[in-house]
């Protein structure tokens, strides 16, 4: 009964309660057909201990001792032993929401803190409490763009990353917003006479990912001035923060939403994570979620409150700019922790790290006869590779070495690319791995 709230009385009283004398009643509208009248073909029950045993060795066979070279989004990099230190505290474990400031300080402070911080590293003015994640996060900045200008259609370069680019396509499907993609050039980045062409009098704003999908960094001044030119709002999203490390940050895009998992949070096979908006102080009243300000008390001391919070459960229903019942404080608060122990200098080392492991790995790649995507313009710590054999191929003959080869169902959105991969060398990519998935590819 452990697992099995309701005991065999309480059933026979819901039964009656509801009118029908037994559970084969209940379920009488059911085809018989589909019904399964047998037990279920479990093996016999164990003990707790024997469970945990079998548990920990199905983990075992997935293992940290596994390298992997995929990246498109979400990125394995090193995280310190004082976040779960830290975050595992009740305070902010078990902690809800903070609305009630009294009983809230240290939730509030760390969230204020986590804005600061954002703030430095995107070069935007104001950022919220975070979001659910990258994807979401650029989904509402296109939203936001669109409250903002009053216009109804959006720019999108094909070069954001493609599930990004699904769930804008999921948030917009039922409101009738045009979505218009434009391509990118032999460099990987944005092509900027399509994007020049693509901007109409209705666009509310231009999305963009830099780095991008294909790792390569975008020329963000030459694209704002050709947007702001038009009178629409840049908005650039950011899938791995780690680059702002080195690569110049955003400062003249209007809204930044970034995926922060890179700072502290596990992969944890996709979420939860922590995404990102940041803007301008101009548009701070359209942004989603909440922001956390200080404010002091009647003593002066210092503190920290909702200051905003843009939800219709706390303002008029049409004044509402999104419906994000939450920010993931706990996840935020890995990110936090994560920049405070690194500090600028820190990051700066980290982002220096995997530029050098990506560099030594495209030479590497290179000599062993693959091609190289998108040459010309620079890039961070991914690349795309085409090679002879198809990536199911190589990455078959690495997986028996414990390497995990690089992302290889990217002609699934980019057809016209043929074998291609998208690669990804972090601080965790040991040389040794470098140096055997080149050889797989050479052979």
């Amino acid at each position: 009964m452990r697992y099995l709230p309701k005991s065999p009385s309480d059933r026979e009283q819901m039964l009656r309660d509801i009118g029908v004398r037994s559970i084969d009643d209940l379920f009488a509208q059911v085809p018989p057909d589909i019904r399964l009248n047998r037990d279920l073909n479990l093996p016999p029950a164990m003990a707790e201990s024997e469970i945990i045993r079998w548990f920990r060795e199905r983990a075992a066979e997935n293992g940290d001792h596994y390298t992997s070279f995929v990246g498109a989004g979400a990125y394995r990099h090193y995280r310190p032993v004082v976040i779960d230190s830290l975050i595992s505290r009740s305070e902010f474990f078990t902690a809800y929401t903070p609305y009630q400031p009294e009983i809230a300080q240290g939730t509030l402070q760390a969230i204020f803190e986590f804005q600061t911080m954002i703030c430095e590293l995107t070069g935007m003015e104001v950022a919220n409490a975070s979001m659910y994640d990258g994807s979401t996060a650029a989904a509402e900045a296109v939203m936001m763009a669109m409250r903002v200008t009053g216009r109804s259609s959006a720019v999108i370069a094909r070069s954001v990353h493609p599930e990004y680019r699904e769930v804008l396509r999921t948030y917009v499907q039922h409101q009738g917003v045009p979505l218009t993609e434009i391509g990118f050039g032999e460099n990987g980045r944005v092509d900027l006479n399509a994007l020049d062409a693509a901007i109409s009098a209705d666009t509310a704003c231009v999305l963009i990912q830099s780095p991008n999908f294909f790792g390569t960094i975008e020329d963000v001044k030459a694209i704002a001035d050709l947007v702001h030119k038009k009178g629409a709002l840049l908005v650039v999203a950011i899938a791995e923060a780690v680059s702002l490390g080195i690569v110049r940050p955003p400062a003249e895009a209007d809204i930044v939403c970034m995926e922060a998992q890179s700072f502290g949070v596990p992969l944890s096979y996709g979420g939860p994570y922590a995404g990102v908006i940041a803007t301008k102080e101009q548009f701070v009243r359209q942004i989603p979620g909440r922001l956390v300000g200080e404010a002091r008390d009647k003593q002066g001391r210092r503190g920290f409150v909702l200051t905003l919070s843009t939800r219709e459960q706390h303002i008029r229903r049409e004044k509402a700019t999104s419906n994000i019942c939450t920010n993931q404080a706990l996840v935020a608060l890995m990110v936090t922790i994560f920049m405070s122990v690194y500090g600028r200098e820190g990051l700066k080392e980290l982002a220096l790290h995997n530029l050098a492991k990506a560099n030594y790995a495209l030479e590497q790649f290179r000599k062993a006869g693959a091609k190289v995507l998108f040459e010309g313009a620079p890039r961070f710590h991914e690349f795309v590779l085409q090679t002879e054999k198809t990536p199911y191929e190589i990455n078959d003959g690495l997986l028996a070495q414990h390497i995990i080869g690089g992302l290889p169902t990217i002609s699934k959105f980019y057809p016209e690319l043929g074998n291609a991969s998208l690669w990804c060398c972090t601080e965790m990519t040991g040389r040794e791995a470098i140096d055997a998935a080149a050889k797989a590819v050479a052979r």
